[in-house]
């Protein structure tokens, strides 16, 4: 279970963090016109999500492992 854990929560912070990075560098050449903390909200939770991806790698480490 820790596997698809750590899989979907490492692709899914990925992901947000590309958005994240794509919605400010369109903010900043002028493409979009936002007020909204919208980048900001997927940069969060982008930390979010790989600081879970870490913690279910770390615990899957320290499992006995089964021969």
């Amino acid at each position: 279970m820790e596997k698809h854990i750590l899989q979907w929560s490492y692709w899914l912070g990925l992901a947000a963090l590309v958005i994240a990075v794509l919605w400010r560098a369109a903010t900043a050449f002028g493409m979009l016109q936002s007020q909204a903390n919208f980048p900001l909200t997927f940069y969060k939770g982008s930390l979010l999500l790989l600081v879970a991806a870490i913690a279910s790698a770390s615990y899957a480490g320290f499992k006995p492992q089964k021969p």
